[in-house]
């Protein structure tokens, strides 16, 4: 089993690297995939501060990579950027792929307690293996100065890891998060399954009740959201985390964008700010 990642393409993008790996992560019990963005280097002792971003329901560690078009502001800010997958693949679970919003493609960037998804531990392969193997194996990245973001299922990964984990990033931000899970059909019918029952353990994952617990944040919270997006009153619920944002004075920037949809095409239209704003939160 190999753990060391292994290279399997490579392509140049604004004078920088899109490199996709492979590994076998212990975490998961599966081979994983992901991508990082390399900066183009301007002395061999550079080290890049890091943008995990973390994707949506249906998506791999590729879809951001091709559709975003990060790299540009990535490779002007001097920042590498990290996407891994969506959830563990190949194991074969019953089920796991009967549909698209629970089990592959859709791992909630949770720790899964219900023995038959006992795998589905994004959380951990997140906040905890893949820091410690990018750590390991690329030195000219600075795993220490790090951010997170994400879009929709990634935009709740993003902005409850960050919560949980404060002294791990310096920002946070998000396209169309799920920020209120446990009042959503996805989300309901995710931790259900993933964390059975009990709903205590449910709000363990869901942004709106963290923020009362965690507020001590230091740099804003960005969020944009499409007003013609046709999930944002029936799953995002972005309202919902503005009033409990509001209640414990946590500093939050709620955009919302008229016209724009669920789509890459409105990610790609506003990357560049959310860069802008982790580059700043990184003192770059």
């Amino acid at each position: 089993m190999e753990t060391k990642p292994t290279e399997i393409c490579s392509s140049k993008m604004h004078g920088g690297y899109n490199k996709r790996f492979k590994h076998f992560s212990p975490t998961l019990g599966c081979s994983m995939t992901f991508h990082i963005y390399f900066p183009p280097s301007h002395s061999p002792s550079q080290k890049f501060p890091v943008l995990y971003w973390l994707s949506g329901l249906t998506c791999t560690d590729e879809n951001f990579i091709i559709k975003s078009g990060a790299q540009r502001a990535a490779s002007n800010e001097g920042i590498a950027l990290i996407a891994p997958d969506t959830s563990p693949r190949g194991l074969n679970v019953e089920g796991e792929a009967d549909s698209w919003d629970f089990g592959v493609g859709a791992g909630f960037y949770l720790n899964a307690t219900q023995e038959k998804w006992k795998n589905w531990r994004m959380y951990d392969y997140v906040v905890k293996e893949l820091p410690e193997l990018l750590k390991e194996n690329f030195p000219q990245l600075d795993t220490t100065r790090a951010s997170i973001s994400g879009h929709s299922m990634g935009g709740h990964g993003a902005l409850s890891i960050y919560l949980k984990n404060l002294d791990k990033y310096k920002s946070v931000s998000a396209f169309s998060p799920i920020v209120n899970p446990i009042n959503c059909a996805w989300g309901q019918k995710a931790f259900s399954n993933y964390l059975g029952e009990n709903k205590a353990d449910w709000e363990e994952y869901d942004a709106t009740c963290l923020v009362s617990k965690f507020h001590d944040i230091s740099a804003t919270i960005l969020i944009d959201q499409g007003e013609d997006d046709t999930f944002l009153h029936n799953q995002l619920l972005p309202n919902k985390f503005e009033e409990a944002c509001r209640k414990v004075n946590a500093p939050l920037l709620l955009r919302l964008q008229p016209g724009y949809d669920h789509s890459y095409f409105f990610i790609a239209t506003f990357i560049e700010d959310h860069i802008s704003h982790h580059a700043q939160a990184l003192k770059l």
